[in-house]
């Protein structure tokens, strides 16, 4: 226990997990860092800067654009400044899939050219432009990690939603598109933060952090139905007809239309092969169902 750990957005969803899982494994103390307030003159004696604070992508897009650009990329641009500054060896930043592609055609990897639509996206990007041009002195090493969707115990995202859905008995109309996702487990995030941390010799760089097997959304029914042990309800009405009432639904201002079916029905696969490579290993610990199943558990006892 003898690194210090400074942790922004340690009371988030995910930072409430890297917090436990690090002082639970004995991978080091942490120490939390609020940048809701001025920012330290100096990070004292840590090893390791995790960066997670951030603005969160707004789906209703009630937010203000600035707002992206001076919490995502400005106070990420000050925060690393301080990193170059101090003794810390590692800069772990969480920049988000979509600082690449807002939908994806195919596999996204990291060699994928970032075209980011939205102003989270954009200002994610900015922020790891920064990160990259800026001079690394020797020993320190720097962790670019793009998560695609993180689930798990607390989290109360889409996954939630769905979850209802299916508790309550409804059926999911949409079985009849083909599409697959890619997940992200916390539990798999936390092990990939451990490795990083503690193996010095993994290499600095960008990483897509993702579950192994990307899952359709059928077999998300599936999973989740058998977690709560009731039957999964899936009904394949003509991809067609959907697509008419959705075309309806634009003009008659309906809760599905166009733009609401294609977040429901289309794919996004992420790759996680560079960073299984860099870390040398086969799989991740957790398995995307399994992971999935321990999320929706979470949900039944809340």
């Amino acid at each position: 226990m003898d690194k210090k750990i400074s942790i922004s957005g340690a009371s988030g969803f995910v930072g409430q997990n890297l917090v436990r899982h690090i002082e639970d494994n004995r991978i080091g103390r942490t120490v939390k860092l609020d940048l809701r307030k001025k920012l330290p003159k100096s990070l004292g004696d840590v090893s390791a800067v995790i960066h997670l604070a951030g603005k969160a992508h707004d789906l209703r897009k009630n937010v203000d654009a600035n707002e992206y650009f001076q919490v995502n990329t400005e106070l990420t641009k000050a925060l690393f400044d301080l990193f170059l500054l101090s003794d810390a060896k590692d800069f772990i930043y969480f920049s988000s899939v979509k600082a690449v592609a807002d939908s994806a055609e195919g596999i996204l990897t990291e060699d994928t050219q970032p075209n980011p639509f939205t102003p989270y996206g954009k200002s994610k990007l900015k922020a790891e432009e920064y990160l990259l041009k800026s001079k690394l002195p020797a020993g320190k090493r720097l962790f670019i990690l793009r998560p695609c969707m993180i689930h798990g115990p607390g989290n109360k995202g889409n996954l939630n939603l769905l979850y209802r859905v299916v508790a309550k008995g409804f059926p999911y109309p949409l079985a009849a598109f083909d599409n697959r996702r890619s997940f992200l487990s916390v539990s798999n995030l936390c092990f990939v933060v451990e490795r990083l941390l503690s193996d010095s010799l993994v290499q600095g760089g960008i990483y897509n952090v993702a579950d192994d097997e990307p899952l359709s959304t059928n077999e998300v029914i599936k999973v989740i139905s058998s977690s709560i042990g009731r039957k999964p309800k899936l009904w394949r009405i003509n991809v067609g007809l959907v697509k008419s009432l959705a075309q309806l639904g634009d003009k008659l201002h309906l809760p599905l239309n166009t733009e609401r079916l294609t977040k429901l029905t289309e794919s996004y696969v992420v790759s996680n092969t560079r960073l299984k490579a860099a870390l040398n290993i086969i799989t991740l610990p957790t398995s995307s169902k399994d992971g999935l199943s321990i999320t929706v558990k979470s949900f039944r006892e809340q």
